[in-house]
């Protein structure tokens, strides 16, 4: 089992897609940190996943198309769009992976590849927020659209019997 940070958009998009994939076997959520210009906090998720299932890469790429991943925006602050990884190699490894991928998009990604410094877990009631109340309209607005590109691009990545029980 490896262990992989995400940030881009909003924890609970982000929490919805990973934990709606196959070999994913917990996904965190709340808020996380770098080093040095993005050591404040900002909205993301760990993911641990088996890797016999699933990969970095394949982490990487979903990630990539399911969050502003070439946008700029002022929010960039509460909605870091990055990977974290805890050791050097790894970061080293995430940024050839992201770099890998911009063949495939007209902007420049803006993602980057940080050290995984600091995490705070979300409060309870706003844990597993898709799988706990799939019918809001948040779910419906934000995260549906989401899982419904992932089942169109990346079909053999996705729980689709998970997605069923929400009515996806």
């Amino acid at each position: 089992m490896l262990k992989v940070g995400f940030g881009g958009g909003c924890h609970w998009c982000t929490e919805g897609v990973f934990q709606s994939l196959k070999g994913i076997l917990k996904v965190e959520q709340g808020w996380i940190s770098s080093l040095g210009d993005n050591s404040e906090f900002s909205e993301g998720v760990i993911v641990h996943f088996n890797t016999e299932v699933i990969s970095l890469e394949d982490l990487i790429e979903i990630h990539l198309y399911t969050h502003s991943s070439t946008s700029s925006h002022h929010m960039r602050n509460k909605y870091r769009s990055a990977v974290y990884s805890v050791s050097k190699k790894d970061r080293v490894n995430a940024e050839r992976i992201i770099q890998s991928f911009q063949k495939d998009f007209r902007e420049k990604i803006v993602t980057q590849s940080l050290h995984l410094n600091d995490f705070k877990e979300n409060e309870e009631r706003y844990l597993n927020y898709l799988y706990s109340r799939p019918g809001s309209g948040f779910c419906a607005t934000y995260i549906h659209p989401k899982l419904r590109f992932l089942m169109n691009r990346f079909l053999d990545k996705v729980q689709t019997e998970k997605l069923n029980e929400i009515g996806l």
